[in-house]
């Protein structure tokens, strides 16, 4: 059975204290970062790269869950090795020319491959990279539209959760976007065991109770099926 993990969004963190905002998360129980890396042409916003997650790994030892909406993978597959990412996770809308060698190229730099997919892709979309030779290790689900932090969970994306827990049952399943004490039951039936939470966790008055109630729920919802 797969390992119930619970990643802060640090896209909700204070920026300015990033380094402490981390030692923070993972005192109150995180399992991963999840770092998210935004290149304007893909997605309407820009974030965060490679010299930030360096300058962030000096600081911990933390699982870094990169998520990288960007139009070009592959080239920043070298530079956030360099930098400690220990996840790189792409979007199959830009990779479908060059997954296999991208795939490789990750594997080769020791990070953990992963692959997400638009809330407006079909979850079809992402079987060759999972049942290829050299498979993704995770597959993200966005449940937001990817490019800003605080939006609305979208309950009908759990579908796509729900066929490939089905397929894939060994398969680690993360999901992100609105994410928090009032989705996750949905998110976690549905058998999603990665969760990806920002404004929820970072806007709490206690957030070590807010990432044992998500870890709990995903728990629960794996010993009853």
């Amino acid at each position: 059975m797969v390992k119930p993990k619970i990643a802060p969004s640090m896209l909700s963190s204070d920026f300015a204290n990033l380094a402490s905002e981390a030692e923070r998360m993972i005192r109150c129980g995180a399992d991963w970062l999840h770092m998210d890396i935004m290149v304007s042409h893909f997605v309407p916003n820009l974030t965060i790269g490679a010299p930030v997650i360096e300058s962030l790994r000096k600081h911990t030892q933390a699982y870094l869950d990169c998520h990288l909406m960007v139009t070009n993978p592959i080239d920043y597959v070298e530079p956030f090795a360099k930098a400690g990412a220990s996840g790189f996770t792409f979007h199959v809308e830009v990779s479908k020319d060059n997954w296999q060698e991208l795939v490789q190229k990750i594997k080769s730099k020791g990070m953990k491959p992963g692959v997400s997919l638009k809330p407006g892709t079909p979850v079809e979309e992402v079987y060759p990279l999972l049942d290829g030779d050299n498979p993704v290790e995770m597959v993200l689900i966005m449940t937001v539209e990817p490019g800003f932090g605080g939006q609305k969970f979208m309950p009908e994306m759990m579908e796509k959760v729900r066929v490939l827990r089905k397929k894939y049952p060994s398969l680690d399943i993360e999901v992100d976007g609105g994410l928090g004490p009032s989705t996750i039951d949905l998110a976690a039936s549905a058998g999603a065991n990665c969760i990806v939470a920002g404004s929820s966790v970072f806007g709490a008055p206690d957030p070590a109770h807010v990432i044992s109630l998500l870890y709990k729920s995903v728990e629960n919802a794996q010993k009853s099926s």
